[in-house]
């Protein structure tokens, strides 16, 4: 399955590192990357292959849930079909 994960909050050092190390952990490769910085607010999105994950969709949106929480970052991760359907115009 592949999956979109968004970031967006206040720019500070360790942002990528802080989300990637959640990837590497559950064995989930990156296959596309965009990001940007506009003003003083970092936003990316990820497009990622779970294929390979240790652990189930629910296991690893919570550790993410967690990581937004502990940062104040808004993360969201959504199964890439859902996210096509929700983005369709």
């Amino acid at each position: 399955m592949k999956a979109i994960l968004t970031i967006i909050g206040k720019d500070r050092p360790g942002i990528i590192y802080e989300v990637t190390k959640i990837l590497f952990k559950y064995n989930i490769n990156i296959l596309d990357m965009s990001q940007t910085i506009m003003e003083d607010k970092f936003v990316a999105m990820l497009n990622i292959d779970m294929n390979g994950a240790k652990a189930d969709f629910e296991e690893i949106s919570k550790s993410f849930e967690d990581l937004s929480e502990a940062t104040g970052l808004d993360i969201r991760i959504q199964n890439e079909k859902l996210f096509e359907a929700m983005t369709r115009v």
